[in-house]
């Protein structure tokens, strides 16, 4: 099947799934309540109820328009492959980090360099398109074009250092294991990603975002508390200013090895009940304590070993055919990593389901993790209203295991609200309820 048809079966289907009717669960499919008190289909159409249809309108528009971008993600990145390629600009690249050294570890630096730079300028339209203007049309960004343009550039410059580091390592192992590249390549990228996840904290996010320790009050101490009761080794809670990008609320848990660093944004302090933000931070923490990142990069050492063999053998049949015309040598020329970055990048569009999948499962155990831990199930369902803004609610069952990479806002408010029935006599929720109204409490 050529990239071609693949990518024409891809929009086809997207405008089946999109075309799919959605429908209420049936009532066989939910578990019912166990009190008579308390009903938990009842508090969960409560909840969806206060979405007004034009809320819910322009919320599915923007995530459905989501999918849409996922595919012309990728056709653009395959167009700046062809055009790199079927106008022999890579050769020309190649042929000029030559011509300036003769150490093949700093060719691979300079022509590295030369690809990141070019490519990032060519889709520069497209990446505005999605990240600001389209951001703004929706009203999720706050940014200014010249505060956009800024994180460009800082992105634009962690892509010269990690794109040259990587180009260095890769090309250095096709050259020495011509036969056996494909699974080296694989663990210099694997080691890759993970240095990245270890700095990321540390040293990634603070470019883009000021860090700083959450303002003492007794929410801090109650996130705290809940840290050390789940052995969590912290003893700060710290804030970044997103809000100067983007109205969306965050949080993480992040951490390798024993440490770990508990960050809300400040949309999530302002605008957030204290409920939901320790919902928030109980799913958070459920990432942490269940060791998800651990089992995401088992996850991702697999899919990467399994993308560099089939890259080796499409990319050998492919220089093969068009590597004359392309200016491209053997598996080695760097003139040849358009080709590379294309076929791998298209390996991972179409594992798109798949990657969904792994992370909508370990989603959902943070979930059920955080209500037990955090037992602020409206504060959960707070949240799930607020995330309402940029993820549609109800989607089909094939809609949501295509493209949902989290359960969908009306999974997360029933799984809420079941858990609120199996504990509605518990003290603390009749504590809550009897202070408190809104559409899943008692009053």
């Amino acid at each position: 099947m050529t990239a071609r048809t693949t990518l024409w079966l891809a929009a086809a289907l997207l405008v089946l799934v999109t075309a799919l009717p959605v429908h209420a669960e049936p009532e066989s499919a939910v578990a019912p309540a166990t009190t008579a008190q308390f009903d938990a289909d009842r508090a969960t159409g409560a909840y969806l109820a206060t979405l007004s249809a034009a809320a819910r309108a322009r919320s599915d528009a923007y995530f459905e328009g989501g999918y849409w971008l996922t595919l012309w993600d990728t056709v653009v990145a395959l167009a700046v492959a062809w055009l790199l390629l079927g106008t022999r600009l890579s050769a020309r690249m190649r042929d000029l980090a030559e011509r300036m050294t003769r150490f093949t570890w700093l060719r691979s630096t300079i022509y590295a360099a030369e690809y990141v730079v070019l490519t990032g300028l060519i889709t520069l339209p497209w990446v505005a398109y999605e990240g600001y203007f389209r951001e703004h049309q929706y009203g999720m960004s706050n940014q200014d074009i010249a505060g956009w343009l800024g994180d460009q550039g800082k992105e634009l410059l962690l892509g010269l250092i990690f794109g040259c580091l990587a180009a260095v390592a890769i090309y250095a192992v096709i050259r020495r294991a011509r036969r056996t590249w494909w699974l080296w390549g694989a663990v210099v990228a694997f080691a890759l990603v993970l240095l990245q996840v270890v700095i990321a904290p540390t040293y990634l996010e603070p470019v883009f975002n000021k860090f700083y320790p959450l303002a003492d009050s007794p929410l801090k101490q109650q996130i705290l508390s809940l840290a050390r009761a789940n052995d969590i080794p912290v003893t700060q809670v710290y804030e970044f200013d997103a809000s100067k990008q983007t109205t969306k609320m965050s949080a993480h848990v992040s951490g390798l090895l024993g440490t770990a660093q508990i960050s809300l944004n400040d949309n999530l302090m302002k605008r957030a009940s204290p409920e939901e933000v320790k919902a928030v931070l109980g799913h958070e923490m459920g990432h942490y304590v269940m060791n998800h990142v651990y089992k995401s990069m088992v996850f991702l050492s697999l899919i990467i070993v399994v993308g560099f063999a089939l890259l080796f053998r499409g990319y050998d049949r492919l220089q093969v055919r068009y590597g004359e015309r392309w200016g491209i040598r053997d598996a080695a020329d760097l003139a040849g990593m358009p080709l590379l970055v294309a076929l791998f990048g298209l390996y991972l569009f179409l594992l798109t389901p798949v990657l969904n999948t792994l992370t909508r499962t370990m989603e959902a155990e943070a979930d059920a993790f955080g209500l037990n831990a955090a037992r602020e199930p409206d504060g959960f369902a707070q949240a799930a209203l607020h995330l309402s803004e940029y993820r549609k609610m109800q989607p089909g069952p094939v809609e949501e295991f295509l493209f949902f990479d989290h359960p969908s806002g009306r999974a997360r408010i029933h799984r809420a609200m079941v858990w609120k029935a199996e504990n509605v006599d518990a003290p603390d929720i009749v504590a809550f309820d009897a202070t408190h109204t809104g559409p899943g409490t008692l009053r």
